[in-house]
């Protein structure tokens, strides 16, 4: 069964209302859900499942389903807080706590937790503005962000700082939208990531852009985002560091 990804469209949507379509190994697939599943470089969203008695099932994690020979589905599945404990499968917890498949539930998302992942998400668009070279490595945490950059120059981290609270202060809009596979093959620079490509095969890819009148970002991404760039805040470049002969990791972290 496909799970509607209702944050694909609205990042801002907290709960929403779902039936469970499966419960495996892999975790509870819903029908529709408000969690983001681990993929892009960021990070799967945690929350809670509420049943129809009221008793909350903690959500530790989520990510994207897979058959058996290791291919993404198109199920998300989010992951039990307890699930860790090697002698209770998903199953068996589910069964326990009284949730079957066919069940409604509201489904929660842990929103400080995912706001801080969008303002870093955003932020990440903002830098690959500011260091105009390929990306070979990304990670989107609630704590700190990073970008691999594939280039030999050194960088500074203060002017990345100073780069990025004037992009803030800026209030540049930031947009969802979507271009065609054929658009995507014919502006193939659009892509800046070198270790994560965009999905294909629906016939639309969705994109990111940053900026009205200014160009700032615009690239395929699936991940969530903040709407305003001046939602993002006070984040700064914590540390730079030479990854490799070609690679220099900038590595975001809050300043308040």
């Amino acid at each position: 069964p496909m799970t509607h990804d209702l944050f694909r469209t609205d990042a801002y949507l907290r709960s929403c209302t779902a039936a469970v379509t499966a419960i495996t190994g892999q975790g509870i697939v819903l029908d529709r859900t408000v969690f983001y599943p681990l993929g892009g470089g960021q990070a799967g969203d945690a929350g809670t499942l509420e049943m129809a008695d009221g008793r909350l099932i903690a959500i530790a994690d989520t990510r994207k389903g897979k058959d058996a020979e290791g291919h993404f589905t198109d199920e998300i599945c989010h992951i039990p807080e307890s699930a860790g404990d090697p002698a209770l499968s998903i199953e068996d917890f589910c069964a326990q706590r009284g949730l079957a498949v066919g069940d409604t539930v509201t489904a929660r998302i842990d929103w400080a937790r995912r706001h801080r992942l969008m303002r870093f998400h955003t932020t990440t668009h903002l830098l690959c503005h500011l260091v105009p070279q390929l990306v070979n490595g990304c990670s989107i945490t609630p704590d700190y962000a990073r970008l691999d950059f594939a280039m030999t120059e050194p960088l500074d981290k203060d002017a990345l700082s100073a780069g990025i609270a004037a992009l803030v202060a800026a209030a540049h809009p930031v947009a969802v939208g979507h271009i065609t596979d054929a658009e995507l093959d014919a502006n193939p620079a659009l892509v800046k990531s070198m270790s994560v490509q965009p999905p294909r095969g629906s016939g639309t890819i969705r994109t990111i852009r940053i900026g009205a009148t200014e160009a700032i970002d615009f690239q395929p991404c699936g991940g969530t985002h903040v709407a305003n760039t001046s939602e993002i805040g006070a984040i700064v470049v914590t540390k730079i560091e030479k990854k490799s002969a070609s690679t220099r990791r900038v590595v975001l972290g809050f300043a308040d």
